[in-house]
C-alpha cells in the first residue's frame, strides 16, 4: 500500500460555513443536525458552498471460507450470484443508488468464482476468498495490503471521474463474522456483545458463530494496536478494500458515508491505520447488528437514520445521500437575510 497523506480539515471553511448558516433565510438552527453536517462537509472539501451532486457507491465483493461451518442461511455461491445481479442492475443497492442519482461500481476483490469477462464488473481479484480464520489467518499481510490498495485505487479513479462524495458497499456471504471479530478486537467488547444474526441464523447458528470467532481470535492473537494485523488475521478482502477506499477518499478531501456494520468494521481498520481519516467519515444509519453502535462510538461518529436496516451493500449510505446533498444545497443555494433586507 502506498503511503498516504490525509489533509487536515479546513478550519477557515468551517468557520465561514458556520457564520453563513447564521444569516441564511431561515430560522437559525431550524434544520437541526443537517446544519452541523453541512458545516462539517464544508471543512472536509474546503469550501463554504460545497456541492455533493456527484455521488458514488463502490461495492467490493469477496468470499469467506469460514461460512463452510454453516454461519449463513445461504450458501457461499450467493456471493457470486448477487455480485452478477448487482452488475446487471437487479439488486437493492441498484434501486437505492438510482433513487439517489448515484452511480454504482462493483469490484471483485476476492470472490471464489471465475466471472470471466463479465461486462460491467471491475476485476481486481487479489485472492479466491478469505481463508477460514478459525483455522489460521484470513489473509497474509501482503494480501491485506494489496486489498487496501485496490480500495485506494478505486477512490482515485472515481475522483478522476468528478467525484463529490462516496460510500463503500460490500457483498460477501458470512462477512458479519469477520466484522464481529474486528469490532471485538478493536473495541475490547466481548464477542457476545458484537455478534448478531447476520443473514438471519437461528440461536444454534449464533452459538456456533460466537464459538468460531472466539476460537479464531484466540488462535491468531490479532494485535489491537496494529490494525493491519487485525485485518489480515480475522478480516477479509472486501473489508480491506472498503478501508482502502475510505483512506483514499480522505486523502483527496472526499467525504465518505459509512453504511452499516461491515462498513463500520472497515472504518475501524482505516482509523487504526490513519486516525485522521475519521474527520472525513459520515455515519448514515444505525444497523440492527448489535455491534454497530459500539464501532460507531469507537469512531466517534453519530448515525442519522434508524430504520432497522441490516442488509449491507451500501444501502443505508445510498439512502442518506439525498439528505446530505440537501444539507449542502442549503449552504449553497439559500439567500441570506442581508440580501433580503431582513435584520440579522
Amino acid at each position: 500500500m502506498n503511503t498516504l497523506s490525509i489533509p487536515p480539515i479546513d478550519t477557515s471553511a468551517v468557520e465561514a460555513a458556520f457564520a453563513r448558516q447564521r444569516i441564511l433565510a431561515k430560522v437559525p438552527g431550524s434544520l437541526g443536525k443537517l446544519e452541523a453536517l453541512s458545516v462539517r462537509i464544508a471543512g472536509m472539501v474546503g469550501s463554504v458552498t460545497p456541492s455533493m451532486k456527484d455521488k458514488c457507491v463502490v461495492l467490493f465483493a469477496a468470499d469467506h471460507k469460514i461460512v463452510n461451518h454453516g454461519l449463513s442461511r445461504t450458501g457461499a455461491d450467493v456471493t457470486h450470484i448477487q455480485t452478477r445481479n448487482f452488475v446487471q442492475g437487479g439488486g437493492t443497492i441498484n434501486a437505492f443508488t438510482r433513487n439517489a442519482g448515484a452511480r454504482l461500481r462493483v469490484v471483485d476483490v476476492g470472490v471464489n468464482y471465475d466471472f470471466g469477462d463479465l461486462p460491467g464488473l471491475t476485476s481486481r481479484k487479489v485472492m479466491w476468498g478469505a481463508e477460514d480464520f478459525s483455522e489460521g489467518p484470513a489473509m497474509t499481510r501482503d494480501q491485506a495490503l494489496a486489498c487496501l490498495q485496490v480500495g485506494i485505487d478505486m477512490a482515485r479513479e472515481e475522483k478522476n471521474a468528478g467525484l463529490d462524495i462516496i460510500a463503500a458497499g460490500e457483498m460477501g456471504v458470512g462477512n458479519t463474522t469477520p466484522s464481529a471479530a474486528i469490532v471485538s478486537v478493536l473495541t475490547g467488547a466481548s464477542v457476545e456483545e458484537v455478534t448478531g444474526r447476520g443473514s438471519g441464523i437461528d440461536n444454534e447458528g449464533i452459538r456456533r458463530k460466537i464459538q468460531l470467532i472466539k476460537k479464531g481470535i484466540a488462535l491468531n492473537k490479532p494485535n489491537p494496536d496494529d490494525a493491519l494485523d487485525v485485518l489480515a488475521k480475522v478480516g477479509g478482502p472486501e473489508i480491506a478494500a472498503m478501508a482502502g477506499l475510505m483512506l483514499g477518499a480522505a486523502s483527496l478531501r472526499v467525504p465518505v458515508v459509512i453504511d452499516g456494520y461491515i462498513a463500520g468494521a472497515a472504518a475501524g481498520i482505516a482509523k487504526g491505520l490513519y486516525p485522521e481519516v475519521v474527520n472525513y467519515l459520515i455515519g448514515s444509519h444505525n444497523s440492527a447488528e448489535p455491534g454497530h453502535r459500539l464501532i460507531m462510538n469507537h469512531l466517534g461518529l453519530e448515525s442519522y437514520l434508524d430504520l432497522g436496516l441490516c442488509l449491507g451493500e451500501g444501502t443505508g449510505a445510498a439512502l442518506f445521500f439525498p439528505m446530505i446533498e440537501a444539507s449542502t444545497r442549503v449552504l449553497s443555494e439559500l439567500r441570506t437575510l442581508p440580501e433580503l433586507n431582513i435584520p440579522v
